[in-house]
């Protein structure tokens, strides 16, 4: 295989970025493509702009269509199916290998153009695993230091992890030629393209790295390819997109876009309908009505591939017991919830499953029945006498998340559970491995559709729920490394129906409350759609 070296030749298209200026400055002057301010609840939980750390749906929405691209992109405004992103094409060469060809003439924010260079660092060791190795197979990994001859930058610590839980058995890339890549896999994978396609498998500039004095310095402004670049970024607070006149996609309809992080719904409609912001994020169906008694104003979204979750540490004293966690889930009136918060703009899903898993769909699983008797009966089969059982949650960082705890409690206190809540204010908080930490609130996504995406990817050996040391299961991790390697896709098919019942009914992981939904309020002379996904588009052809 190719060797991973640097070519001397990176910082040559730097040089040649000069002459572009005056004719820019031209452009600029007579720019009249809008500007416009979007209110959300949250900006970056990690502070920074990198897929690696930001593992979240504010890391979505604003990180995933206008900043970063993978080499397999996504459909965001029909039904997220794969399309050609920064590969025009694909090909498969065997069972652990995939051929891409890069699209050629695309520009990085720098002004470099991409190559396959630029692909294989994105997928290293300096970048992305850090000294892990993969899940079989040889490593074809080098170690080396950056041409300037400092040392490579010291990843924070959850990047490997992360990369690690998406690219479980990646060996390399092996560069081709300037051009084309392959991706070489430890084990075979049907999932390799559904791989490609997520946000974490963006691709960055080597040469920004290189140049960046701190790994800080450079997650807090990447240098991608997408249709617009980071100008200014204060955690927190705002952060500024300019567009990139080059993108290979075409010139972006906006000239700027300017998040600025408003926890308080109020404060969002309220900027919205007085002219403030442009667009309001995470707008919750009780306020629908509201926002559209103005003739001016409507409200888009609905179900995303996102589902809300309630998961189990069985670590904790009271849920070590597996049927005190299945009268968890039996106590749960999961229709109401959806009734009476969601006022039925989303549903009660088939269990961690979406429809576009299609012939991997387990057509009639169903989540566990509402059935409070068979709850009290299993928790006097455990013999639990009302101990207290902490409740851990962020202020509303999911739309109505305090309500829903609210009536959980409420539902789980009819059956006799003595749960009590505790607010945190960070993630970091919620996920603390103290005496306390019981039950948690949480949701999962599916990037590509497989299971292998969702239940694989967050409550397998490798998923952040075994990762901070809440569950573990043995069979659910056998059937998990069946599912990586395997290539039957009728007996993948078995191994995720016995996934669901180990995790959802036998041993419970989590259990699922129902599909979350999105929605953002906006004027009516904006013409913009929303995505059936946490992403917010905003590349030519969806603004006017």
């Amino acid at each position: 295989m190719v060797n991973f070296t640097r070519r001397s030749t990176l910082g040559l298209a730097g040089a040649a970025a000069g002459s572009l200026i005056l004719p820019r400055f031209s452009i600029a002057q007579a720019d009249q493509r809008p500007s416009i301010t979007i209110a959300v609840q949250k900006i970056s939980n990690s502070n920074t702009l990198d897929p690696l750390r930001e593992q979240s749906n504010v890391g979505s929405r604003i990180f995933s269509s206008s900043l970063w691209e993978a080499l397999i992109g996504t459909n965001w405004l029909t039904d997220l199916t794969a399309t050609p992103g920064l590969a025009t094409e694909w090909k498969r060469i065997d069972e652990k290998t995939v051929e891409l060809k890069l699209r050629q003439g695309v520009k990085f924010h720098n002004g470099d153009e991409l190559t396959a260079e630029d692909v294989a660092f994105s997928f290293g060791k300096e970048r992305m695993f850090g000294n892990t190795q993969p899940a079989t197979g040889k490593t074809i990994f080098i170690t080396e230091k950056n041409p300037l001859g400092r040392e490579n930058k010291e990843l924070p610590v959850e990047i490997p992890a992360v990369a690690r839980r998406i690219w479980p058995a990646l060996l390399g890339v092996e560069i081709i030629d300037k051009y084309t890549v392959r991706f070489v896999n430890g084990t075979p994978d049907v999932t390799m393209e559904g791989r490609l396609s997520v946000s974490v498998s963006s691709i960055a500039s080597r040469r920004s790295w290189d140049e960046a004095k701190s790994y800080l310095d450079w997650a807090r402004k990447p240098v991608t390819t997408g249709p617009y670049k980071v100008a200014e970024f204060k955690p927190d607070t705002y952060l500024i997109y300019e567009s990139h006149d080059d993108y290979w996609g075409g010139r972006p309809a906006l000239k700027q876009i300017r998040f600025v992080e408003v926890p308080e719904v109020a404060s969002r409609i309220n900027g919205l309908l007085s002219g403030q912001y442009d667009l309001a994020s995470d707008i919750p169906p009780d306020q629908i009505a509201g926002i559209e008694k103005n003739a001016g104003y409507e409200v888009l979204g609905g179900t995303i591939t996102n589902h809300r979750l309630t998961v189990f540490d069985k670590t904790h004293a009271q849920l070590g017991n597996p049927l005190i966690r299945r009268a968890f889930t039996h106590a749960i009136d999961r229709q109401a919830i959806v009734d009476s918060l969601w006022a039925g703009r989303t549903k009660v899903p088939a269990g961690l499953q979406w429809d576009f898993y299609a012939d991997m769909l387990i057509k009639d699983w169903k989540v566990p029945e509402f059935n409070p008797q068979l709850a009290r009966d299993l928790l006097k089969q455990a013999g639990y006498k009302g101990d207290p059982i902490p409740y851990r949650l962020l202020n509303n960082y999911y739309t109505n998340q305090t309500a829903t705890a609210q009536v959980l409690v409420e539902m789980w206190a009819q059956v006799g559970l003595n749960v009590q809540i505790e607010m945190k204010e960070n993630w970091q908080q919620i996920l603390e491995k103290t005496p306390t930490r019981a039950v948690r609130d949480w949701s999962n996504s599916a990037s590509f559709p497989d299971p292998v995406a969702s239940i694989v990817a967050q409550h397998g050996p490798n998923g952040q729920q075994q990762q901070v040391g809440e569950w573990t299961n043995q069979e659910m991790n056998t059937l998990s490394n069946f599912m990586e390697t395997s290539t039957d896709r009728a007996k993948r098919r078995e191994a995720f129906a016995r996934m669901l019942q180990i995790c959802e009914r036998d041993d419970p992981a989590y259990t699922v409350l129902h599909q979350n939904a999105v929605f953002t309020a906006k004027s009516k002379k904006i013409k913009w759609k929303a995505a059936p996904s946490f992403a917010m588009d905003f590349r030519a052809g969806n603004w006017s």
